[in-house]
């Protein structure tokens, strides 16, 4: 489980979770003044405001994951399974007694709470509680294997200076011997003035000229 596929699928379950609880959830009829039988639909978020909440997290816990540091790695990851749970409970409290959720649907759509038909459950709801469990698992696995990430990296960073430092070091060798040679070459000793030969000096003090050429 690598940090790019970590992310990747804490980015994804995020996504997901926002399209399980986009759909309807619950569905029911009350009676108005003016309709025997009005329908009333609850969507997910709606009736299970952790759904939304658990979604956002997941991506946020994604992109903290993927740009911080190993501490912090840890805490997006511990965050994200945090998510997951409250995804899953806010499911199941829904699916195991939709009528409140159903209830404050026909309120916000009619005016009424007294339902006239039982309360019907959609499949997105387990849909919900598969990608929470998902979550979960991404999480601890992601966690579990990030300690390989941050010691795969530092091999890497240190590889990459014992490159730079011997394309350095083999830089400023090759150019003191380009240097040396191209001396070599040109007849140019290196190194302190030329020496004047005594008899040279001689004669041309014999001749009344200054030796040294000056």
């Amino acid at each position: 489980m690598t940090r790019a596929r970590t992310v990747l699928a804490l980015l994804v379950l995020g996504a997901l979770t926002f399209g399980t609880g986009s759909p309807t959830w619950v569905t029911t009829t009350v009676a108005t003044a003016l309709e025997p039988e009005v329908a009333v639909a609850a969507a997910g978020t709606s009736a299970a405001p952790g759904v939304g909440a658990g979604a956002l997290v997941l991506l946020a816990a994604g992109i903290a994951c993927a740009l911080t540091g190993r501490v912090a790695r840890y805490v997006a990851l511990l965050v994200a399974a945090a998510a997951g749970v409250l995804v899953v409970v806010s499911t199941l409290v829904v699916v195991g007694d939709p009528t409140p959720a159903a209830t404050a649907a026909a309120s916000a759509t009619s005016g009424v709470t007294e339902l006239t038909s039982p309360v019907t459950l959609t499949a997105w709801p387990w849909a919900a509680v598969a990608t929470g469990v998902l979550a979960v698992v991404v999480a601890v696995w992601g966690a579990v294997a990030a300690r390989g990430w941050t010691a795969t990296s530092g091999r890497h960073e240190r590889a990459d200076a014992a490159a730079s430092a011997g394309a350095t070091t083999g830089t400023s060798t090759a150019a003191t011997g380009t240097t040396e040679t191209s001396a070599a070459d040109d007849g140019t000793a290196v190194g302190p003035d030329d020496e004047i030969d005594p008899h040279d000096a001689w004669d041309a003090l014999s001749r009344g000229d200054d030796p040294t050429g000056r």
